[in-house]
C-alpha cells in the first residue's frame, strides 16, 4: 500500500466524519445547545415522520459511501474511527426498522422534550436551567423555541398516535405515570413555569427595557403556546393514549418484540450475548455476591438473617438524614472527600469542574437515587451530579459512596469529561456513548471505594455490594420481563428479596426496566469487562503494572464497544511488556 493511497482513503473518511458531525448538530439542535453550539438554539429536533424516514434513507447512504472506502489502505486509528461509525449507522438503521421511534415517550423523559442525553432524557423545564443564557440572543432564541414548541409536541404526538395504531407502545404502569408529570408542569402563571426559568435571573448589565421586552414575550409564548400544547398533550394521554396501552407488560408483546429485546440487548451490552446467557450470568453475580453480603453482614456483628438484616438497614434511623438539606449536605461534604485522594490511583484528570446539586422537585418523584448531567463542551456549565431529595427518609446513608463514585468521581465525569477533552479524538468519538463502557466503567469506579479508603465501616461495605447486587439483578429482571414474560409484581418481588434497597427504590427500578427495554444490561456487563481486563493485566505485567496507566488506557480514548476496548487494552498491554 502506497502513503498516496493511505491518505486518499483516510481523507474520504475524515471528510464523512466531519460532515455527519455536522449533519447530527443540525438534526439534533438541543442536542448542539447542551454542547454549547448556540447555532440552532431556536429549533427543536424535526421529529416527524417525514424526517425520521429522511433520516433513515441518509443513514443508509453513509453506509453506503463507507463500503467504497478501502478499510485496508488505512492505519490503525483510523481503522477505528472507520469501524464505529460503520457501527453506529448500522445501529440507528436498525432501530429505524425495528419502528423504535415509534415509543418517543416513558415515564423518565420523551415530553415536553425528547434528548437524548445519558443516562436519561432529560426535560424542557430542565433544559432551561442548563443552557447559556448571556446575550439577548439566548434569550430571544429561547423565546422562539418557545414559540414553535406546539408543533414539536404535535411531532411526538403523532408518533405516539402512530405507533398505539401498531401495538408499539409501552405498558399502561408506566405510561400512568406521565399525566402527573405533565400536570406539574401546567401552571395558572406563566411566571411560575420552569420554561420561564431564564427570565427570572437576566445578567446584571441588560437594561430594564430589554428585560422587560423579553419577559413580556417569553410569558406571551408560554400562555399562548407551550401551555395549551401541555394541557392538549394532558388531554391526548388521558382520553387516547393510555387507554389503547396494554396492561402486560414486557417487550415479548410487541410486535416483533422477541427480535427487538435480542437487538436492544446487543447494542445496551455491545455484546452478542443472548437474553437467556445474560440472565444465567445475571443469576451467577446474584449468588455470587450474596455470599459477600453473608461476609460483611457477620463483619458488622449482626445475628439475624440476611433478609433481617435487609430490613434493619432499610428502616433503622441512624441509617437516614431527617431532610434533604442534610442529606445534600452530606453528599456535598463526600465529594470533597473523594476528590483529593483520587491522585493515588488516576494519572489525568479532567480539567472541566462539577457540581452536586439537588434533583428538579418536578422529576424528583420518578427519578432514581441520582445521576450526572454532562458539562458544556464550551466550558459554560460544569457537570452537575444530581442527587434525588424527595423522601429523604428512603435515601440510606450506606448508598452514598458508591453512587458517588458512580455518578460523579471518577465515574461519570471523569470519563465523559476527559473523553471531551482529548484532543487527538473526533468530536463524534469525544461524545459517542456505549452504555455498556459508561455505565460499566461507573459500575467499576464503584469498587474503587475500597483503594480509596472510603469503605471503612461494614455498612458502607455493604452499600457497594448493595449497589453490586441491584446491577447484578437487573440482568436476571430485564430479562426476565423482556424474555421470560415475567409479571412486573414478580420482578418487584425478586428485587426486594435479593437487595436491601428500599421499597420506593426498587418498584422505580423496575419500572424504568419496563420502560427502557435493554438499557439496565449494560453496567454489570461492561464492570466485568472492565474488571477481566484489569486482572488480566495486573497477572500478565506483574511489577509493570500501574494501576493510573491502566485507567488512562481505559478512559482515553472515548467511550468504546466493549471487544474494541479489549483489543485497546491488549495493545497497551504489549507496549508495556516491551
Amino acid at each position: 500500500m502506497s502513503p498516496q493511497q493511505t491518505t486518499s482513503a483516510g481523507s474520504a473518511l475524515h471528510a464523512i466524519i466531519t460532515r455527519e458531525w455536522q449533519y447530527q448538530l443540525e438534526r439534533n439542535p438541543v442536542y448542539a445547545s447542551i454542547l454549547g453550539d448556540r447555532r440552532w438554539n431556536s429549533a427543536w429536533d424535526d421529529r416527524s415522520l417525514e424526517a425520521i424516514d429522511a433520516d433513515h434513507a441518509h443513514n443508509r447512504q453513509v453506509l453506503g459511501e463507507l463500503d467504497t472506502i478501502p478499510r485496508a489502505e488505512l492505519s490503525p486509528e483510523e481503522q477505528l474511527d472507520y469501524d464505529l461509525l460503520r457501527y453506529e449507522y448500522h445501529l440507528w438503521t436498525e432501530e429505524y426498522e425495528l419502528s423504535l421511534h415509534l415509543l418517543p415517550v416513558h415515564q423518565l423523559g420523551g415530553l415536553p422534550e425528547h434528548v437524548q442525553q445519558p443516562p436519561f432524557v432529560q426535560s424542557a423545564y430542565q433544559l432551561a436551567d442548563t443552557l447559556r443564557f448571556s446575550t439577548v440572543r439566548d434569550y430571544e432564541d429561547w423565546i422562539v423555541r418557545l414559540q414553535r414548541f406546539p408543533g414539536y409536541v404535535a411531532q411526538i404526538t403523532a408518533l405516539m398516535r402512530e405507533g398505539a395504531g401498531k401495538g408499539i407502545i409501552h405498558p399502561r404502569i408506566v405510561l400512568e405515570r406521565i399525566p402527573g408529570q405533565v400536570q406539574r408542569q401546567l401552571v395558572d402563571d406563566p411566571a411560575k413555569s420552569g420554561f420561564f426559568t431564564p427570565f427570572s435571573r437576566f445578567p446584571a448589565h441588560f437594561p430594564e427595557a430589554d428585560r422587560a421586552r423579553l419577559a413580556h414575550a417569553a410569558g406571551a409564548a408560554i400562555a399562548g403556546g407551550v401551555l395549551p400544547a401541555l394541557r392538549g398533550l394532558h388531554e391526548f394521554l388521558i382520553a387516547e393514549y393510555i387507554p389503547a396501552a396494554p396492561e402486560e407488560v414486557g417487550a415479548w408483546r410487541l410486535p416483533g418484540g422477541p427480535e427487538m429485546y435480542q437487538f436492544l440487548a446487543r447494542k445496551f451490552t455491545t455484546t452478542a450475548l443472548s437474553p437467556e446467557e445474560i440472565h444465567q450470568l445475571g443469576l451467577a453475580e446474584v449468588a455470587r455476591i450474596r455470599s459477600e453480603m453473608e461476609r460483611v453482614k457477620a463483619r458488622s456483628g449482626f445475628t439475624g438473617s440476611l433478609p433481617e438484616f435487609f430490613h434493619f438497614l432499610r428502616t433503622d434511623a441512624r441509617f437516614y438524614c431527617a431532610d434533604g438539606e442534610e442529606l445534600l449536605m452530606r453528599y456535598r461534604a463526600l465529594a470533597k472527600q473523594i476528590d483529593p485522594r483520587l491522585v493515588r490511583i488516576f494519572k489525568t484528570f479532567p480539567r472541566q469542574p462539577y457540581g452536586v446539586e439537588p434533583t428538579p422537585e418536578a422529576m424528583a418523584q420518578d427519578q432514581t437515587t441520582g445521576f450526572y448531567y454532562p458539562g458544556a463542551a464550551d466550558g459554560s456549565r460544569p457537570g452537575t451530579y444530581q442527587v434525588n431529595l424527595y423522601r429523604p427518609e428512603t435515601r440510606p446513608l450506606w448508598d452514598m459512596v458508591p453512587l458517588t463514585l458512580h455518578e460523579a468521581v471518577p465515574g461519570h465525569h471523569f470519563q465523559i469529561a476527559l473523553a471531551a477533552e482529548q484532543t487527538h479524538l473526533s468530536d463524534f468519538r469525544k461524545y459517542g456513548t456505549h452504555t455498556a463502557y459508561v455505565e460499566g466503567w461507573a459500575l467499576y469506579c464503584e469498587t474503587l471505594g475500597h483503594e480509596l479508603g472510603l469503605y471503612d465501616s461494614p455498612y458502607d461495605e455493604f452499600g457497594q455490594l448493595a449497589f453490586d447486587m441491584w446491577r447484578a439483578v437487573r440482568l436476571v429482571v430485564d430479562t426476565g420481563l423482556h424474555a421470560k414474560q415475567w409479571t412486573r409484581k414478580q420482578a418487584i418481588d425478586y428485587a426486594l428479596a435479593t437487595s436491601p434497597r428500599p421499597e420506593h427504590d426498587m418498584i422505580n427500578e423496575v419500572d424504568r426496566y419496563i420502560a427502557m427495554p435493554g438499557q439496565a444490561l449494560g453496567y454489570k456487563i461492561g464492570q466485568l469487562k472492565i474488571r477481566e481486563l484489569r486482572t488480566r493485566a495486573e497477572k500478565e505485567l506483574g511489577e509493570r503494572f500501574d494501576l493510573g496507566s491502566f485507567h488512562d488506557a481505559v478512559l482515553l480514548d472515548g467511550s468504546l464497544p466493549l471487544d474494541i476496548l479489549e483489543q485497546r487494552i491488549a495493545s497497551w498491554m504489549a507496549s508495556r511488556r516491551s
